[in-house]
């Protein structure tokens, strides 16, 4: 049945959260491939009951309140550091993301970049491509190995466990790191040993990141950080960009502190460093970190569900962050 309530959503999504949506409330869609400038999406949210946003709208406190009649802001990420939360807490405004639905399409691109950088693979296509390849070469594009190697996993929530599930079929050693550590039960299920963060650093071949951003986890890998890894260790990024100093990484590349990274986010994106670019031991993609056709769709199916549970059931979303404004 379809509702009175009028819905702004930032970016086109798959069809079926559409179609979904279209079925009960009134949906303005942003059928243009780039954000909406504030001052228009400040125009745009003041009839608005609903807002469904994406991770590259920054929704702050002076957008917040231009959406007198704001009742839910749906995010299609599970990240949701682009909004200014507290504001929409006072407000009485829950706050929805999307988690589970791409933890192991997430994984699954973290193992990717660990081998594609391990194995050098985007170098090898391109020298390929460019017509270098004369041939079998017993020292030609020597990389590293992964079976039987240590895998440091920064961030032991569901996508870091899903990567160590990836880890054990290359027989790795995983260690991970948390503010504290894990229970015993998980630790077992993960088949991971808990290291204090320095020691992880120093110990692991491998370093992927899976912690959400915070004010502790900006910069959390500067060049201190980076000085205590390995000179054979590799580093994969696929949380949010700002948690790796940039600068700091360019440097440890250039000075071969490390031997390479792959990155799927970066710290001004979509700006990127341009040393970073030039770097034959860098990989770095544009985050596609959930971009599977399955994935993105079950996320803008839990985006039209989160919506629709507060506008047209008026119940809890499934999937609200800040909870607090639910409590008695």
């Amino acid at each position: 049945m379809h509702s009175g309530a009028k819905v702004l959503l930032t970016r086109l999504l798959p069809q079926p959260c559409l179609d979904l949506l279209e079925q009960h409330v009134q949906l303005e869609v942003n059928r243009k491939d780039k954000r909406i400038p504030k001052i228009e999406l400040i125009q745009k949210i003041q009839d608005k009951d609903g807002l469904i946003c994406l991770l590259t709208d920054m929704i702050d406190a002076e957008i917040i309140n231009a959406g007198q009649r704001l009742k839910i802001i749906a995010n299609y990420a599970v990240g949701y550091n682009n909004i200014d939360v507290s504001e929409a807490t006072k407000r009485g405004i829950p706050v929805t993301n999307t988690p589970g639905v791409l933890t192991d399409t997430t994984a699954d691109l973290t193992f990717a970049l660990i081998l594609a950088a391990a194995r050098r693979i985007v170098e090898a296509d391109k020298f390929l491509r460019e017509g270098k390849f004369k041939g079998w070469a017993p020292m030609l594009f020597l990389g590293s190995d992964i079976y039987e190697k240590t895998l440091g996993i920064i961030g032991l929530g569901r996508i870091g466990r899903a990567v160590a599930r990836r880890a054990r079929g290359f027989n790795m050693k995983i260690i991970y790191h948390e503010p504290e550590r894990l229970p015993e039960d998980i630790e077992n299920e993960c088949h991971a040993e808990y290291r204090e963060f320095d020691d992880l650093l120093k110990e692991a071949d491998f370093i992927t990141i899976h912690v959400p951003l915070t004010k502790t986890t900006h910069h959390l890998i500067t060049r201190r950080e980076l000085s205590l890894m390995k000179k054979t260790a590799y580093l994969i990024n696929v949380a949010r960009g700002t948690i790796i100093d940039e600068k700091a990484l360019v440097r440890a590349l250039k000075e071969k502190e490390i031997a390479g990274c792959a990155l799927d986010v970066f710290e001004k994106e979509p700006e990127i460093e341009n040393e970073l670019k030039e770097m034959k031991n860098s990989i770095l993609v544009p985050h596609i970190g959930s971009a599977s056709i399955e994935t993105r769709t079950k996320m803008a199916m839990t985006v039209a569900e989160n919506v629709i549970s507060v506008l047209i059931d008026r119940k809890k979303p499934p999937n609200v962050v800040n909870r607090a404004i639910y409590k008695p």
